[in-house]
């Protein structure tokens, strides 16, 4: 029997969003009959938005979160071999990344399924397109520790990597704690050295803006809470 293939599906980064999605994805999600999503409910109720009609009786979505249990994780990928293809997707941008989806793509080649990656949204990748910084070399780093000592510690770090090697540093966070990050920023970092604010990438609020920590003093930006993408240069 030919087995499936699992597909990485990126899903837009906000409800106004949807046009950003590719018609190959679209094509697909409308297409298959098994599902691997963040928020069921969420997954719902953007394939309504995209043209979704069938009976969702009728469909699988299984979950895969933080709370998903290893011993749940073997059997997301059966229909594959089962000869179904399959859709993974994150909440919001690509899964895989700063996501859980990395481990199941991982069980997957292990299992010797095919993964499909697609083309979509990505706030890290559209975030270091629009910085206006060195776009050759970067790192991106997923979220800041919680604790203010170690996150300062970690902005140090990289920003040091940004000023000496060049390498451009991405990182995100959660929107209830974007004011605090920003603080610490401003407060730890050097004057010249040179950080992008994106803020709600693909949305009517799209805020992006790239400046010295010395100019960022001076003219402090939006900070609602809403999904943030950081990055540090020089």
């Amino acid at each position: 029997m030919k087995k499936g293939k699992l597909y990485m599906v990126p899903t837009p980064l906000g409800e106004e969003a949807l046009p950003y999605l590719p018609p190959v994805s679209v094509e697909l999600l409308l297409r298959v009959n098994h599902y691997i999503v963040e928020d069921e409910k969420q997954a719902r109720r953007l394939l309504r938005r995209i043209g979704m009609r069938r009976d969702f009786a009728t469909l699988s979505l299984e979950a895969l979160n933080e709370h998903t249990p290893p011993e749940a994780w073997f059997g997301l990928l059966k229909p594959a071999h089962e000869g179904h293809d399959i859709a993974l997707m994150s909440d919001a941008g690509c899964p895989g990344v700063a996501d859980p989806g990395a481990d199941l793509a991982r069980l997957a080649h292990e299992q010797q399924l095919q993964v499909v990656p697609l083309p979509g949204p990505s706030s890290i990748l559209q975030a270091l397109m629009a910085a206006g910084l060195n776009g050759q070399q970067f790192a991106f780093n997923g979220y800041l520790p919680r604790e203010r000592h170690e996150r300062i510690r970690k902005l140090k770090e990289m920003e040091q990597i940004a000023l000496q090697r060049g390498t451009t540093q991405v990182f995100m966070d959660t929107p209830y704690r974007t004011a605090h990050v920003w603080q610490d920023m401003i407060e730890n970092l050097r004057d010249e050295t040179m950080v992008c604010m994106a803020l709600g990438i693909n949305t009517p609020s799209e805020y992006i803006r790239t400046a010295s920590v010395r100019r960022w003093k001076s003219a402090q930006p939006p900070t609602p809470k809403v999904p943030c993408i950081l990055v540090i240069g020089r």
